[in-house]
């Protein structure tokens, strides 16, 4: 079994030294300064450390969690710009590198970005890629309508808003159903809604279908409980109302409202919506 740079990797400890500790997996022995070195290590312990390479291009293992692993997504700040490219925060001593060649426009310093984390062929170091088209997978294979996933926003259109889904696909969340505030670079769950035959991927932040109505119904039972039984919205209250109040459309609204009425729970006014006591 071999080391892997920049993902965990659990190592044996063989040396003790002054400055610090040397791990080994196989034939490959590396270091761990002192500074990371948990309290009490004995040799023949084993550790889970991240590695990594330093700037004399060692490979080095820590116990520090970096902010993104080899191979996902992460929306990090830029520190620096040089001649090479520009360096990023993600948590560790050294700075992660953006290649000018992996920026679509320039990166600038105190901008944060979403990235790719990998290793480059070249030189076997860790850098990142702002790219990100190339990293995403094109065919949806293991998830279907329904799914609850993983989402990390990465840009906006005059369409809503894209997705990285599950660190794998993208996925559209339109403008027109969200009803929250969301930027960029935010990591929120969120419903595939639909998977379409070009394999393009429709994504909603609420359930759908009956599960959306339940949800829905339950907010509003908890919100006229928490405002003496009563709501100022009914069928004449704008979608903007309805938004502000409950984070939601005024078509789900609807529908949650005719089925706490059938189900007796509620009676509808002029001025609003009363709880039935």
């Amino acid at each position: 079994m071999s080391i892997h740079i920049g993902t965990y990797n659990e190592l044996e400890v063989v040396k003790q030294m002054d400055f610090g500790i040397y791990l080994r997996e196989g034939e490959t022995e590396l270091l761990m300064p002192t500074k990371w070195v948990p309290q009490g290590t004995r040799i023949g312990d084993r550790l889970n450390v991240f590695v990594f390479r330093d700037s004399d291009d060692r490979l080095i293992a820590t116990t520090v969690e970096p902010y993104a692993t080899v191979n996902t997504f992460a929306f990090l700040e830029v520190k620096q710009v040089n001649e090479t490219g520009a360096f990023l925060d993600w948590g560790m001593d050294k700075d992660l590198l953006v290649p000018f060649r992996e920026q679509p426009f320039r990166m600038q310093p105190g901008k944060s970005y979403v990235v790719f984390v990998y290793v480059d062929e070249v030189t076997n170091r860790l850098a990142a890629s702002a790219k990100l088209k190339k990293f995403i997978e094109q065919e949806p294979t293991d998830i279907q309508e329904g799914d609850i996933v993983d989402l990390l926003i990465y840009s906006e259109t005059p369409l809503g808003l894209n997705a990285i889904i599950n660190n794998q696909y993208s996925g559209l969340l339109y403008k027109n159903e969200v009803f929250e505030t969301i930027r960029i670079g935010d990591k929120l769950k969120g419903y595939i809604k639909h998977i379409r035959e070009d394999n393009k991927i429709d994504l909603s932040l609420q359930k759908s279908g009956f599960e959306l109505v339940d949800d829905v119904k339950w907010r509003i039972l908890n919100l006229l409980k928490q405002n003496n039984g009563f709501l100022p919205l009914h069928d004449n209250s704008s979608p903007e109302e309805i938004k502000n109040k409950l984070q939601i459309s005024k078509k789900a609204f609807k529908k949650a409202i005719g089925a706490l009425y059938k189900e007796h729970l509620i009676k509808l006014t002029d001025k609003g919506v009363e709880l039935v006591k």
